[in-house]
């Protein structure tokens, strides 16, 4: 089966969910990597945003 980069396990838009699911690690890795994005150079907030627009959710069109 083929890997797809989707958005899950919903906590706030499902970004931090389909990345972990992706690349097979735990979602609170990427949940702290975006934190720590806004907080030192202040653009973890747009490329969240931007990753939200642009991943699928996972209950589209598999």
């Amino acid at each position: 089966m083929e890997k797809r980069l989707v958005r899950k396990d919903k906590k706030f838009l499902g970004v931090c969910g389909g990345l972990g699911a992706y690349f097979e690690t735990d979602p609170t890795i990427f949940r702290i990597l975006f934190v720590a994005a806004v907080l030192i150079f202040g653009s973890g907030v747009l490329l969240y945003l931007i990753m939200a627009l642009v991943m699928p959710d996972e209950t589209s069109g598999q």
